[in-house]
């Protein structure tokens, strides 16, 4: 990749960085996306509702919630019609390159960032390159902004190749919540697509480094579960009250005593809680936010189950009510052997690769397994690829940032693999 190449991504990908957006707000972060296809001259370009199915959406947060950040995105300049498109919480991109006949190869990318407050530290190379997250109290800091890159490279890369078939890009938002994935892949743009590569960058993988398809990505669930009871005085009354912060104690500590099972491993955690009045006051609602996950599909609903005995025991206990909410969840789907194969053969011959790794167990959770669910149950193949980067802190802290010279390679290695997979079937 040339060096005008190499610093047109990393441009890109500091362009995303400054102005990160949260899951269902990424306005700004879709017309910039819209504006690169349209620069790069893509056939179609599918935006808001036309990329998602809207009833599909999982965890959307509330107008209250969305708005600012569609006043944020039309103070910055973003195109009405764009706003228009994208407005109540649609946000998200599906671009279609079309050159004749053939196979039709699709990526998956992720747009949004997390709600963190970004290190302002002169060793942190965003601050001290002037970079840093323009929006306070939230940065990319798993690296989103450099699959957004990287997914643009490709393309454009795609559209000057010898390329024979129908290559797609779907940038989906709202993966950090988990809420994108299900919309996405129920939307029809994944109908046909014979090839679906998603990836991500980092996961303690070097830079140089690539996996070129993960297996047993954990099959994730976040609820919340509102408690309800009576306030009535602590010290004058007690007895009189029906105590949800009892309730929720109660299920937080036998939410941990789950039985594990034989059949893989599940995790359980409950990760928030808010409520209560006063120090003096038996607490009447109480609402805590918790996820489970599993080995298997099947293992996180027993888990989810469980839990779920487990709050309505808990209400019952103590004289309340309980109202458990599914908020997002994600199935397990591992990466199709022919396909990772044929990732790892095209990896060796991508400048700047050092390792490949045939497969890893991903030990985590991603919602971009619902479009390899569909894709795989059409009869198409699917693979996650992971592409190294050397990242100085772990995902998901203040200091998070990656090395740029991997946006090349993840680049080159979806565009070529795209370009071999229209020559021959895996």
């Amino acid at each position: 990749m040339s060096h005008d190449v190499q610093a047109r991504l990393s441009d890109l990908r500091r362009a995303f960085h400054r102005h990160p957006e949260p899951g269902w707000r990424e306005f700004r972060t879709t017309a910039r996306v819209v504006e690169e296809l349209e620069r790069i001259g893509v056939d179609e370009i599918a935006v808001g509702r036309e990329a998602l199915a809207t009833d599909d959406r999982m965890a959307v947060p509330d107008e209250a919630d969305i708005e600012p950040w569609l006043d944020r995105a039309r103070r910055a300049g973003v195109r009405e019609d764009i706003l228009d498109r994208t407005a109540g919480g649609h946000t998200g991109v599906v671009a279609t390159l079309s050159r004749g006949e053939g196979p039709c190869v699709a990526v998956r990318v992720d747009l949004d960032g997390i709600s963190m407050h970004e290190s302002d530290d002169a060793t942190h190379r965003p601050a001290a390159e002037g970079f840093r997250s323009e929006h306070e109290g939230y940065m990319h800091a798993c690296g989103h902004d450099a699959h957004i890159a990287m997914a643009l490279g490709a393309l454009e890369a795609v559209e000057a190749s010898a390329f024979e078939g129908t290559f797609k890009v779907l940038f989906q938002p709202a993966e950090e919540i988990s809420g994108g994935g299900k919309a996405m892949a129920e939307s029809g743009h994944l109908d046909g697509v014979d090839y679906l590569l998603a990836l991500h960058i980092g996961l303690d993988h070097p830079t140089g480094e690539v996996v070129a398809g993960i297996e047993k990505p954990l099959a994730m669930a976040h609820l919340t579960a509102t408690f309800e009871g009576a306030s009535a005085h602590a010290g004058k009354a007690p007895n009189e009250g029906a105590n949800a912060m009892q309730a929720a104690s109660a299920a937080i500590q036998n939410a941990y005593a789950i039985p594990r099972h034989r059949d893989g491993s599940t995790r359980v955690n409950v990760g928030r809680i808010e409520g209560g009045s006063a120090s003096n006051v038996i607490a009447e609602e109480v609402t805590l936010e918790a996820e489970v996950r599993g080995e298997t599909t099947a293992l996180m609903e027993y888990t989810r189950t469980e839990l779920e005995r487990v709050l309505y025991a808990a209400a019952e206990m103590h004289d309340c009510d309980v109202t458990p909410r599914m908020i997002s969840e994600s199935p397990r789907v591992d990466s199709h052997p022919a396909l990772r194969d044929l990732v790892g053969n095209v990896a060796w011959e991508v400048e700047g690769v050092d390792r490949v790794i045939p497969s890893e167990e991903f030990g985590v959770s991603e919602d971009g397994t619902y479009l390899m669910q569909r894709v795989q149950n059409n009869g198409g193949l699917a693979s996650y690829i992971l592409v190294g980067t050397d990242h100085p802190t772990s995902h998901h802290t203040p200091t998070f940032d990656v090395d740029e010279a991997s946006l090349g390679i993840g680049a080159t290695l979806l565009a070529e693999t795209a370009v071999e997979l229209s020559r021959r079937r895996p």
